[in-house]
C-alpha cells in the first residue's frame, strides 16, 4: 500500500477513516433528534398517567392496576386520547373542572371497580 493510499483511506496516528461529511450526518442528526423529543414526550406523558392512577387509587379507593384499567376504560368509552384523560383528571383534581360526560363515565367505571375494602385489622385512616 502506498502512503498517498494510506492517507486517504485512515488519518495518520489514529487508525480511523476520514470523518463523513456534515452534509451527509444531516439526516441521522434530524431523526435523532426527533427519536429525543419523542422519548422526552413519553416521559412526560408517563409521569401525568402515573399521577392520575395515584388519583384514582386515593379517590376510588382501588388498586394501580385497577386505576390503569378505569382511565383506559373512560379513554375508550369517550373516545379521548389516554394521556387526555389523564391530564383532565389533573386538572380536575386542581380546580374541581371535569367535562360531564368525562365525570359520568369516570363515576361509573370506579363504580364497577371499587372501592377495594380496606382489611380487617388496618388501623383506622385519619
Amino acid at each position: 500500500m502506498t502512503s498517498d493510499a494510506r492517507s486517504k483511506a485512515e488519518k495518520p496516528g489514529d487508525g480511523l477513516p476520514d470523518q463523513a461529511a456534515p452534509d451527509e450526518d444531516a439526516p441521522r442528526i434530524a431523526e435523532l433528534q426527533e427519536e429525543i423529543g419523542q422519548l422526552k414526550e413519553a416521559v412526560t406523558s408517563h409521569a401525568v398517567v402515573d399521577q392520575a392512577i395515584g388519583m384514582m387509587v386515593a379517590l376510588g379507593r382501588v388498586t394501580p392496576d385497577d386505576g390503569w384499567a378505569v382511565l383506559r376504560e373512560v379513554s375508550q368509552h369517550t373516545n379521548i386520547k389516554l394521556r387526555n384523560v389523564a391530564e383532565m383528571i389533573l386538572v380536575w383534581g386542581q380546580k374541581g373542572d371535569l367535562p360531564p360526560d368525562v365525570r359520568a363515565t369516570l363515576e361509573d367505571t370506579l363504580d364497577r371497580y371499587g372501592p377495594t375494602s380496606l382489611p380487617e385489622d388496618s388501623p383506622p385512616l385519619r
